[in-house]
Parts: structure tokens; C-alpha cells; sequence
């Protein structure tokens, strides 16, 4: 016979019994990153933003939360399909009022009938549980920031940029207009520069099709 667990003694202070352990926590998907990063400025005068800290986190972040939502909604589909199966297949009504009851062959016909609805239900429920997970999903994702470096920023359009340092360095004197033959302005050439990115900026323009990322 197995002795009940016996509580420590009042006057017992030991590490064994008075610290209480905590379970590890889990690490934030996205931290504070500095919009305006500049060396000598104190933080206090920073502004941040969160983000995350790289492209394959923010695509790993997606994926996780896109397996979860479809997970939970097959599991809906499950008790909502098996539900509906076993209405559908169910004997005629008009066999309990005549007293004939329900024979071995109606049993195994009900199974079967009961399989292919199912199977059916679950096909047709697959399909429109990632379309409702890719939904929820992109809503969110789309818009988040991602830490990216100046050169791997998908903003930055370097054939402008090439024209910008170049009319720079040759100090053309025409260079207030070859600013204005620019496709863009100067405030999105700063813009460009930034250190966060959203993620519609890495899918580019076909912002649905997650898959090709």
C-alpha cells in the first residue's frame, strides 16, 4: 500500500521547499527595434516600433500560426461532419413503427454510408479550413514589420538610388534638377532606407500567394 505524500514541516526552510520553479518563458515573436537608428543618441530620444527580427522568423511565425488555426478548424469539422453523417444515414423512421427493428445488414449499411459522407465532408471542410486560416492569417501578417538591413530592404529601388549617388559625386551642377527627374522624391528615398520593412513588401505585388515566399 503506497504511503500518502507527506507535507513538509512548518519549520522546514530549505531551497527544497520554499522555491517555487517557474517553466521557461516563451520568447517574444517580436522585439523593439529603433525606426531612427543613429550612434551618439541617447535611446530616451529614440522611437521604436516592434518587429521581427528577420524575414524567416516573420515566414515561420505565418506558418505556425496558419498550421494552428487549420488545426483546430479540422477539429470542429470533425464533430460537425460526424454529426451530420450519422443524421443523414440514419435507418427510415417508419422501421420503429412496424417493430421490425434494425437487422445486421442495415447496421453494416449505415457504416458504410456513414464512411463516404465523412470522407466526403472532410474533403470539402480541408480545403476551406486553409483558405479561412491563410485569412486570418494575412490579415495580420501583411502589415507586420520586419527588421531589415538597408541593402536587403525590398523597398529600395536601386537604379534611382545609382542615379542619386552619382549625380553626388560627379557634382553635376544641374543636380536640384536631376532630383526632380526622379521617379521619386526625397523623403521616400529616406523611407527607403529604413531598418523595418512590412511583409507585403517581401511577397511583392501578388500579397496572397504566401506559398512562393
Amino acid at each position: 500500500m503506497e504511503k500518502p505524500n507527506e507535507s513538509p514541516p512548518i519549520d522546514d526552510y530549505s531551497p527544497k521547499n520554499t522555491l517555487i520553479t517557474f517553466k521557461e518563458p516563451i520568447p517574444l515573436l517580436r522585439g523593439p527595434v529603433s525606426t531612427e537608428p543613429k550612434e551618439g543618441e541617447p535611446i530616451a530620444g529614440r522611437s521604436f516600433t516592434l518587429a521581427f527580427r528577420d524575414p524567416i522568423s516573420w515566414e515561420s511565425a505565418y506558418r505556425n500560426c496558419e498550421h494552428q488555426i487549420t488545426e483546430q478548424c479540422k477539429a470542429g469539422v470533425r464533430i460537425g461532419c460526424s454529426i451530420a453523417a450519422s443524421h443523414k444515414c440514419q435507418p427510415p423512421w417508419w422501421k420503429a413503427l412496424f417493430g421490425g427493428g434494425v437487422s445486421k445488414q442495415d447496421l453494416a449499411e449505415r457504416q458504410k454510408c456513414e464512411e463516404l459522407e465523412m470522407e466526403a465532408c472532410l474533403r470539402e471542410a480541408k480545403e476551406k479550413c486553409v483558405g479561412y486560416a491563410r485569412d486570418k492569417c494575412s490579415r495580420a501578417f501583411l502589415d507586420a514589420r520586419i527588421c531589415v538591413t538597408g541593402a536587403k530592404n525590398p523597398n529600395l529601388n536601386w537604379k534611382e538610388v545609382s542615379k542619386l549617388i552619382s549625380c553626388v559625386n560627379l557634382a553635376d551642377k544641374n543636380l536640384g534638377t536631376d532630383l526632380l527627374r526622379l521617379q521619386r522624391p526625397w523623403v521616400d528615398f529616406k523611407t527607403q532606407l529604413e531598418v523595418t520593412c512590412r511583409g507585403r513588401d517581401l511577397l511583392g505585388p501578388d500579397t496572397a500567394n504566401f506559398d512562393d515566399f
